[in-house]
């Protein structure tokens, strides 16, 4: 099939098979391209619509932003059930096989470096909505003492969620799967314990997105050629 490849993310080999109706962008089924003892899980995509022109014109498009999106995570919800995926910003797209294996080799030391540093582990996000933060504040001191690191973001705009109350936390939290039990339970009594009116939220688990970092612009390669320069980043 021919096409650009669109990169969901970069594991470690793993031996669990993926789910057999799992299909990506456009319906192709993902694949595994090994390089150097690292996967990246890509599929093809149409030039017509993943090439940088048209994906810059897709930009202003909201609804076909929010299907990409969809896709793209189910792709990433799918590797975080059988292992540990360091997940790549959506729209990172490459001209053919060998400008995703030169991006790989390019970043190899920082993609092996933060699968080392996620091995085993997931991401769970905390939202409460209350008048008031101080119950949020103890939450995350909490929160943050069981997990093995967090991620404050800026907190939401509360009229636009349609959820009641100010958006006082909104937090991500590292946790090792095996710890994954105890932690939604922490979450659970505090929402038992929370004042009439405050509403906690738990989310997950999801790959540890906020805890990626950020990947280093991939130098050009003519022999490659990329179809979007929006693969210099991850999410």
């Amino acid at each position: 099939m021919t096409g650009l490849r669109y990169v969901y993310a970069v594991c470690r080999p793993f031996g669990a098979a993926l789910q057999s109706q799992l299909t990506g962008l456009g319906g192709d089924p993902p694949r595994l391209l090994t390089h150097h003892g690292l996967i990246a899980v890509v599929s093809h995509v149409p030039e017509q619509d993943f090439a940088e022109k048209p994906l810059r014109a897709h930009a202003e498009d909201p609804d076909w932003q929010a299907a990409t999106t969809r896709a793209h995570q189910s792709v990433i919800d799918a590797l975080t059930a059988v292992t540990t995926p360091l997940p790549l910003r959506p729209g990172t797209v490459f001209r053919d096989d060998s400008g995703v294996r030169t991006m790989m080799e390019a970043h190899e030391d920082y993609f092996r470096r933060t699968l080392d540093r996620l091995d085993g582990r997931v991401e769970w996000g905390v939202e409460v909505y209350a008048e008031t933060e101080s119950f949020a504040s103890r939450l995350h001191e909490t929160l943050s003492s069981y997990a093995e690191d967090s991620r404050l973001h800026i907190a939401r705009n509360s009229a636009l969620s349609g959820v009641a109350g100010r958006n006082v936390l909104d937090a991500a939290y590292l946790v090792p799967r095996s710890d994954s039990e105890e932690f939604v339970e922490l979450v659970d009594r505090a929402k038992e314990a929370a004042a009439p009116g405050t509403r906690v939220e738990l989310t997950g688990p999801w790959a540890a997105y906020s805890f990626t970092g950020h990947l280093p612009p991939v130098p050009a390669t003519p022999a490659s050629g990329r179809g979007s320069a929006a693969h210099q980043e991850s999410q």
